[in-house]
């Protein structure tokens, strides 16, 4: 670092009239300067960046890429007062946002990180710029992490780890659960409260030194302060006469507790800590994730990060109301939206510990304060009537969670809401042009939120009618949800919502009681799994919005979620009844960021452009089934290593039932593609036939059959519990299926191996993946199923399965797994329309681009001991690449065997296509099914040989 520069810049700053007009360009270029750039322009900043808004144009002073926007001030202006103006600059510069946002009046900097905090991460004047230039570690043509002196979410972190220390000591111990609950909420709030000025300045923490190093009892000291912090009656005398009065519901119930030396140290090191720099937005999540963890984990719990909450409460809460305020142009109408937004209810039904909440009522309260700031500005008689006190309540907000001690938690975030938002509020009118005395709402006695917020079932019970439902619904997946919530609370969720498929997620439950719940003119926003937008979630979620007077307006396709589960989620904001503003569907792309599309509508599958969940079904893609999901073994006792299947399988006959076992890892991601384990497979055997293969079914009756006895044995118990509670319950019998035919595997797929016994070769590919890897094996070997199987042996269906037109139709129409395709057979395949009327001609090319593409593959695979999936890697990279030219001559073999055009969307002329087919089957014309077409006569000129086979090592 060149420190000479930054005193040369400190020293040209300072000379400056500080006009924001004619001087904020040239402070902005010698800031650079400074930091080692030439200037501004060279480094690729933009000065005077038009950004657009809802309702406007505005021009931010300076914005880089990626890194920065800087907004400029007259020398003198109170910085708070436009933190608004910059965080909406960084609010529409979506999808692509600089990281930092910096608001400087010429002799003061503020930095922001928006997504981590609404507070300045660090307020630097421009003398100190010298000592506390590590901040500025962004602005290097090299960038470097910064270092701030106001990181909230460091400080949070640090703060929640210390009082889960004394939380998990006290239940270790034996204290009781609830209690040590009860006590450390108490204690949070005492101690955010100490911070803020409701307590005598130390007070709380001068009780925990008394115990710690007097030996007095906490139990008395600190249950006494508890107590007489819930007391409306002021003690006349005493350590707590100047102790006010809380109460609000927090204080109704104390459980004072005797804290060991350790305890004691631990809240006393907790206390020390600044909580007037805890952010309740995230303290809550942190605080529970780490309950019952070790102190690490404590640090590095995850939470939602505000950015993402800000993606459901900006579209439903901010830019509604901000509409509203513009759009007001008479004092009656001011004041008329003065009441309504003082009556205007929030429900969050699966509140956790309050953070979508706490940034609602947050952003309400502002928004309340902008429409009397513009009645003061513009009408002298209207600021007399309405005065400055902001009545915005925590009363107008409620939540709904099945964790009881999220619940408390919270309320206490809530609480903890109020107080910092009439510090805010007294900042704001403090640095303001109102010409008048104001008054401030009291923060006490604490508000009761026990009415509120609630603990409870959320599917089961009555929701209020709110303006807008906002949250984050639990994520169970349709496959954890019997382990999870057990069968009779499937059976009751199922009977209670009947028009939700049985095979969706747990989320989509939310989703469709608030569209229900919903009154006309309502808006919600709501994370859920990304399988929402696909197959049988999309059909009890967003299908179900869409066909019934919603209309999803601001959307986030998939993305990574910053909260605990590692998932990836669709955030979908939505309306009920007819919604005029623009309508944005955000898209990844492929550097891991968002591209932003401006749509008349957006579809329930969050695509854009093109709608395809409207495709037909075709029944030549079902009758004959020749697309296979791969065997699942369900138990270890039918796999064999690979040696030992190998001899068990030379033996007599037993090579009918002993066959080699591949699975999608060993398929793309080994040099030799070889299985590694031998498979027991009895499909299509009874017990007789079965039992004639003596040594494998010997192994099967030691290993699987005790198994699988005491499983149905415990399954049947479970189903006459179910049904003496509930004569109609849904009953699960797969473990008494399993049983009835243990001797076979658990879904052996008996449909398949019949079709693939019938031809020398079947295509294999990875059931979920991140791109299309397709290849040829051997019938002899027996497909898992983490893989997809295509019964076709021929050059021209690998061709086409092979080709764009497939891969781009099984991403559309596919479900995911964690960001990866995962194949569907019913939504892809059955849906999928092979070339109608190709010529013997075309068929023959992409059979010859087929091979062609194989046959290179295999030789760098042999040449360099590559996987198909390290090939792949090597072909999605830049530059000019043999395979990758291969594929696009297949591509275009494929097209012109489709008759499609060249310069239209792949995907419409697939849609289309499809409607044709499916239309001429319903008038019962017969269409080309999946396969070698009719033209061809002789099949065996594209059948080869190539394909994967097991190896003996001998």
């Amino acid at each position: 670092m060149d420190k000479e520069k930054i005193k040369n810049f400190i020293e040209y700053a300072q000379k400056l009239d500080g006009d924001e007009k004619g001087e904020a360009q040239v402070f902005c270029d010698r800031l650079f300067q400074a930091f080692g750039h030439k200037g501004y322009k060279e480094a690729g900043a933009i000065l005077e960046k038009r950004v657009k808004s809802k309702k406007s144009t505005r021009f931010a002073d300076l914005l880089w890429g990626d890194r920065v926007v800087i907004e400029m001030k007259k020398r003198g202006a109170k910085l708070e007062s436009h933190r608004t103006q910059v965080f909406d600059y960084w609010w529409n510069l979506r999808p692509n946002q600089p990281k930092y946002s910096v608001l400087c009046n010429f002799d003061e900097f503020y930095i922001y990180d928006f997504s981590k905090q609404d507070e300045p991460l660090d307020r630097i004047k421009l003398e100190k710029l010298e000592s506390r230039i590590t901040a500025f570690n962004f602005l290097y043509p090299k960038s470097k992490e910064p270092i701030f002196e106001n990181n909230l979410e460091e400080v949070t972190r640090k703060t929640a780890a210390q009082v889960v220390k004394v939380f998990n000591s006290l239940v270790d111990r034996g204290e009781k659960r609830e209690d040590a609950q009860k006590f450390t909420l108490q204690s949070i709030f005492t101690m955010f409260a100490e911070d803020h000025g409701l307590l005598p300045d130390g007070f709380f923490t001068s009780l925990i030194m008394e115990c710690l190093h007097n030996e007095l009892s906490s139990y008395d000291l600190i249950g006494g302060l508890f107590k007489q912090m819930a007391n409306p009656t002021k003690a006349r005398g005493g350590r707590f006469k100047e102790i006010p009065y809380f109460n609000g519901g927090l204080f109704n119930e104390i459980a004072p507790l005797e804290l060991n030396r350790q305890e004691l140290f631990d809240l006393l090191e907790a206390s020390k800590r600044n909580w007037s720099k805890v952010n309740p937005a995230i303290f809550g999540t942190i605080f529970q994730s780490s309950m019952g963890k070790d102190e690490r984990h404590a640090y590095g719990a995850h939470f939602t990060n505000e950015l993402d909450i800000y993606k459901i409460v900006h579209p439903t809460i901010i830019e509604p109301w901000m509409r509203k305020i513009k759009k007001a142009n008479s004092l009656d109408q001011l004041k008329a939206l003065l009441k309504e937004i003082r009556e205007f209810l929030v429900l969050d039904p699966a509140c956790g510990s309050g953070n979508f909440l706490y940034i609602a009522y947050r952003e309400l309260k502002r928004l309340e304060m902008e429409i009397i700031n513009r009645i003061h500005l513009e009408y002298t008689t209207g600021a007399k009537q309405i005065g400055t006190t902001s009545l915005v309540s925590l009363k107008q907000f409620y939540g709904i969670d099945l964790n009881e001690f999220a619940v408390e938690l919270a309320k206490v975030t809530m609480l903890l809401a109020k107080e910092i938002a009439i510090k805010e509020t007294q900042n704001w009118l403090s640095n303001s042009q109102m010409g008048m005395d104001f008054e401030l709402e009291e923060v006490l006695p604490l508000d009761n939120l026990d009415t509120n917020i609630v603990y409870g079932d959320a599917l089961f019970v009555d929701w209020i009618e709110a303006d807008v439902i906002i949250g984050n619904p639990p994520y169970q997946s349709k496959n954890k949800m019997q382990e999870e919530l057990g069968g009779e609370y499937l059976n009751k969720l199922w009977n209670a919502y009947p028009d939700i498929p049985g095979r969706a997620d747990f989320c989509v439950y939310w989703f469709y009681k608030a569209h229900k719940t919903m009154k006309e003119g309502a808006m919600a926003g709501l994370v859920g799994t990304n399988t929402i937008r696909q197959n049988y979630s999309r059909e009890g979620s967003l299908d179900y919005i869409v066909k019934n007077k919603g209309q999803i307006f601001n959307a986030v396709s998939s993305q990574d979620w910053s909260g605990d589960a590692v998932v990836f989620v669709s955030i979908v904001c939505w309306s009920k009844g007819e919604y005029n503003g623009t309508k944005k569907l955000y898209t990844e792309d492929n550097k891991g960021g968002f591209i932003e599309k401006i749509l008349d509508s957006i579809n329930s599958s969050l695509s854009v452009d093109i709608d395809l969940t409207k495709a037909k079904i075709i029944n030549a893609n079902k009758k004959p089934k020749v697309v296979f999901q791969g065997q699942t073994h369900g138990h270890s006792g039918f796999l064999l290593k690979a040696k030992d299947g190998y001899e068990l399988s030379t033996k007599g006959t037993n090579q009918n039932v002993v066959k080699p076992f591949l699975i999608a890892q060993e398929l793309v991601g080994d040099v030799n593609a070889q299985p590694k384990r031998f498979v027991i497979d009895f499909s299509g055997c009874d017990l007789y036939e079965a039992r004639s293969y003596e040594a494998p079914f010997h192994i099967v009756s030691t290993e699987v059959l005790p198994d699988r006895e005491a499983k149905a044995k415990k399954q049947e118990r479970k189903n006459k519990e179910l049904l003496e509670a509930n004569q109609k319950a849904r009953i699960n019998k797969h473990h008494i299926n399993f049983y009835n035919n243990w001797w076979k595997l658990s879904y052996g797929r008996e449909d398949m191996i019949k079709a693939i016994s019938k031809i020398k070769r079947y295509i294999a590919a990875a059931r979920v993946s991140k791109r299309q890897i397709f290849e040829f094996v051997t019938s002899g070997i027996n497909p898992n199923d983490a893989l997809i199987v295509f019964a076709f042996e021929d050059d021209y269906s690998f061709g086409v399965i092979n080709s764009i037109h497939h891969w781009e139709w099984w991403k559309a129409k596919c479900s995911t797994l964690k960001g990866d395709y995962r194949y569907t057979t019913n939504t892809v395949w059955d849906t999928f329309p092979f070339p109608q009327n190709p010529s013997i001609e075309q068929v023959r090319e992409v059979a010859k681009a087929s091979r062609a593409l194989r046959d290179k593959r295999n030789e760098v695979m042999k040449s360099y001991s590559y996987s198909l999936r390290e090939v792949y890697r090597l072909v999605e990279q830049h530059g000019k690449d043999p395979i990758k030219d291969l594929h696009i001559e297949l591509d275009e073999a494929v097209r012109n065997a489709y008759g499609f055009e060249k310069k239209k969307d792949i995907l419409q002329q697939l849609l289309d296509l499809n409607f044709e087919v499916a239309k001429k089957e319903k008038n019962g014309e017969k269409v080309q099914a999946p396969g070698l077409p009719g033209c061809i006569k002789d099949k065996s000129e594209f059948i080869t040989d190539d394909c994967i086979k097991f190896i003996h090592d001998s």
